[in-house]
């Protein structure tokens, strides 16, 4: 075998190194969750509970791989985001942001990890309140969630990505809400968050990508984002962009001393995975990324929004496509929820009670009357809203 082909084996989940990889990026990015979660207080500021995520991140990752002779890339895949009620996506604020979280606020925390370039992405929805979430913020988290659910069984090989496009919004209709537009679902590689292979969120005429089937050993961040709203948010403020990612592809000979020196710090710090300018300087940061933005060497994470009072829920997830099945790795319990609508619709309810993992073939008996017999117990146990709504 040759030095190429090696390579090319080891990007796929066939190396055991691989999945060993991902699945200590998703350890590590469960428990930044846990720990942001944690945070979430009354008039707590959202850019010290962001940086405290990050910085468990690069804390953690910083222990693994400390005495192997290849270096080996590891920390943030995606900096920790709280968008707060309205606001649908990438709020991570600048440190000197005074926005403080208040009782009652719907936060949809996105974050992910990486090791080697292997990256563990996750999102979750958190109201901020005691007692069970109800009404319609709990309508929609049970939307998302659901949805998520029944996305979590039609990723799997042989299946196609519109499958999943007019599941989603099958689910999300039930509750009388609406799957997000523009949030997209990427096949991830190595140190490539956002790869070819592509799933709609909502399928429209301004938005079109490749057909593709999913195939065993491919590796997806599925990212469901519901709204009671019309599920079509704006960019309001451009200055509330902090998140970035440098275009390998583009290049120019920026004119600015201050643009030249932040886009040397970004491609020192930052070569491939999305940062937060919070990372930089602000005061040059400020400066200088006018410049690389007008240009394309940055592309920009916008902060996006539904109208005032619609409530919003996000939730990521990240399967690695195995032989004997879905394993998503990458994941939080909900709060109790009480929905007011209830899931009634045969075809939701097949796709719910399908299996995540294979059957094994031949050879052994099967084990019957277990729920995680077929690997769908890690999963449901946890996350199902089509048994939380019940409660």
């Amino acid at each position: 075998m040759s030095d190429d082909e090696r390579d090319e084996k080891e990007l796929d989940l066939t190396s055991p190194d691989v999945v060993t990889k991902y699945k200590s990026a998703a350890e590590i990015v469960n428990k930044a969750l846990q720990l942001v979660i944690s945070e979430c207080k009354p008039d707590v500021k959202i850019v010290d509970i962001c940086e405290k995520g990050d910085s468990f991140i690069r804390e953690q990752t910083g222990k693994l791989y400390k005495n192997v002779k290849k270096k080996i890339e590891r920390g943030v895949a995606f900096p920790t985001c709280i968008s707060v009620n309205n606001t649908v996506c990438h709020f991570s604020p600048l440190a000197s942001d005074e926005t403080v979280l208040e009782v009652g606020d719907i936060l949809k925390i996105d974050m992910a990890c990486h090791i080697d370039g292997f990256i563990a992405a996750v999102a979750h929805t958190h109201v901020l309140r005691e007692g069970p979430v109800t009404g319609r913020a709990a309508d929609v988290i049970a939307a998302a969630n659901t949805a998520a659910e029944v996305a979590l069984r039609l990723v799997k090989p042989g299946k196609k990505n519109q499958d999943v496009t007019d599941a989603i919004q099958k689910v999300a209709a039930a509750y009388d809400c609406r799957i997000v537009e523009g949030v997209l679902s990427h096949q991830m590689k190595q140190f490539v968050i956002d790869a070819n292979k592509v799933v709609l969120s909502v399928s429209n005429p301004d938005t079109r990508v490749d057909d593709a089937e999913f195939e065993e050993n491919e590796v997806y961040a599925i990212d469901i984002v519901a709204s009671t709203g019309e599920g079509k948010p704006k960019l309001l403020d451009e200055k509330q962009t902090t998140i970035y990612k440098r275009a390998v592809d583009r290049s120019y000979n920026l004119k600015m001393k201050a643009s030249r020196f932040i886009y040397s710090e970004i491609s020192q710090n930052f070569p491939i995975m999305p940062f937060s300018a919070r990372a930089l300087e602000e005061k040059r940061a400020r400066l200088g990324l006018v410049e690389c933005m007008n240009h394309e060497l940055l592309q920009p994470y916008p902060v996006l929004h539904e109208k005032p009072g619609d409530y919003v829920a996000h939730i990521k997830f990240t399967v690695l496509l195995m032989p004997n099945g879905s394993d998503r790795i990458t994941s939080h319990p909900l709060q109790e929820i009480q929905p007011t609508k209830t899931v009634d619709d045969p075809e939701i309810k097949a796709w719910l009670a399908l299996g995540v993992k294979t059957k094994k073939k031949g050879g052994g008996k099967k084990k019957k009357g277990k729920k995680g017999a077929e690997g769908e117990g890690e999963a449901d146990a946890t996350n199902d809203a089509s048994t939380q709504e019940q409660n």
